[in-house]
């Protein structure tokens, strides 16, 4: 399942763009909130009287509460934090010029802190950042990138402090677990100039393999995935050049990437943070939501692929943007703060998905005007519970046709690792001929 988003490009760890929630570059300001792969706890970087301290929101119960875990003196702006699954609180700050890494957790009255290493980049011009929760939460991962090659490290969890797993050359943004067992992660990787997402295998050595190549010329990034239904949400800009695009896809269907035109609104821009999980080999009914930010401000929006239209819903009033998660039922959870309530969970269930006409493919519409200003009215709290595990893999169809010539059938688990994505013509059609291949693990496939 996908609970947050972190979609930065290459050259975002200078603080070229920003994360949409997640990763953030060193001294910027804290992102709103970050949670579990289960949904059963949050963190998030708090201030008052204009400190910051880490706070840990609990999820899983009756109703949500939050522990501060402050320390002997604040935190800076760029510190990030990230929940594991046990409780604890993953801390990352940046210590004379090293990346130290510790959990904290709460002790009665005060906050106990358990180092776990720390992390040196001799290149002064390197930046790393924490990876997205990885699925399980008893481990973490961050992202060092260097000038020419970007690393994987192991930070929480491992036997024996900080470990690197693997090395690639190219700089690299971005970061999507492709499985429930935190082994295949999706980068964005920049060479020559362009930018192409490929899978990394972190248990054979840090095999690297294509995953997204629409054209020679594209910048192909993928932003989230699903492991239940295989969506896959990517941006590009080979429909238009010189302009990104959001599409859609599914790993292991050999359908082509999609790029809808209602995910186009004017004068704003629009990033998606959330999939809804447990929809098993049905793709095109997941719900996306979506953070957009425009001249009026930030709201959300839900998009599901087999729809033709972007539903704008109006965010609760201290929303923590770009923050939020999906219950397999379709609840969208978008966590808030205010001072009234400084820890609350907003329910939001968009329109039910419209039964498309049998046999109709998704037709090009024109680009939509932003909505009416969001009014800052508040959603009541909603009573939050734990998500439900993501579905059992299934097994993985033959592939058939010479389009499923990128698909090859995985190998056998000894040996198995990522199955490059082939590219088909794009000619001139907003639908991409970019064939999605089922890396080995994922065991996902599309409809039709």
């Amino acid at each position: 399942m996908t609970v947050c988003a972190i979609e930065p490009s290459a050259g975002y760890e200078d603080g070229d763009e920003d994360g949409g929630g997640g990763g953030r570059g060193h001294g910027s300001v804290p992102a709103g909130c970050t949670f579990t792969a289960d949904g059963a706890y949050g963190a998030r970087l708090a201030s008052a009287g204009g400190s910051w301290f880490p706070e840990r929101w609990t999820l899983d119960g009756p109703e949500p509460y939050a522990v501060p875990l402050p320390r002997n003196q604040p935190e800076e702006p760029g510190t990030e934090v990230q929940p594991m699954a046990d409780g604890r609180v993953l801390i990352h700050r940046v210590v004379a010029g090293r990346h130290a890494f510790s959990l904290l957790y709460p002790t009665g009255p005060g906050t106990g802190e358990l180092p776990l290493g720390a992390v040196g980049c001799p290149d002064p011009a390197a930046r790393l950042r924490l990876l997205p929760p990885a699925p399980g939460g008893e481990r973490a991962y961050a992202l060092a990138v260097g000038p020419r090659t970007t690393s994987v490290w192991l930070v929480a969890g491992g036997a024996f402090g900080p470990e690197r797993l693997a090395e690639l050359p190219g700089r690299c943004s971005g970061g999507v677990w492709l499985d429930r067992s935190a082994r295949l992660l999706a980068l964005d990787r920049e060479t020559e100039g362009r930018t192409k997402a490929v899978v990394v295998d972190l248990e054979c050595g840090g095999e690297v393999s294509p995953l997204l190549q629409i054209a020679d010329d594209s910048d192909d990034r993928v932003l989230l995935a699903d492991h239940d239904s295989g969506l896959l949400i990517v941006r590009s800009d080979a429909p238009s050049p010189g302009q990104d695009r959001l599409g859609w896809g599914v790993l292991g269907s050999t359908l082509p990437v999609r790029f809808p035109e209602c995910l186009r609104v004017r004068d704003c821009s629009v990033t998606p943070f959330a999939i809804q999980p447990g929809q098993v080999l049905t793709p095109e009914s997941c719900a996306v939501a979506l953070r957009v930010d425009g001249p009026a401000g930030s709201w959300v929006g839900v998009w599901r692929p087999a729809e033709r239209r972007l539903h704008h819903l109006r965010a609760p009033e201290g929303w923590l943007t770009g923050a939020g998660l999906w219950t397999p039922e379709g609840v969208l959870r978008l966590p808030y703060a205010t001072a009234a309530v400084p820890c609350g969970v907003a329910q939001v269930s968009p329109p039910p998905v419209a039964e498309p006409e049998p046999g109709a493919a998704p037709a090009p519409r024109p680009e939509q005007s932003p909505p009416s200003p969001p009014q800052p009215t508040a959603v009541p709290p909603g009573h939050p519970g734990r998500l439900a595990a993501p579905g059992e893999p299934r097994p993985q169809p033959e592939p058939q046709g010479p389009a499923a010539a990128g698909a090859a059938p995985p190998p056998a688990p000894s040996a198995a690792r990522p199955v490059p994505l082939r590219e088909a013509p794009l000619g001139r059609l907003v639908t991409n001929q970019c064939r999605l291949a089922c890396p080995p693990g994922s065991e996902v496939r599309g409809a039709g």
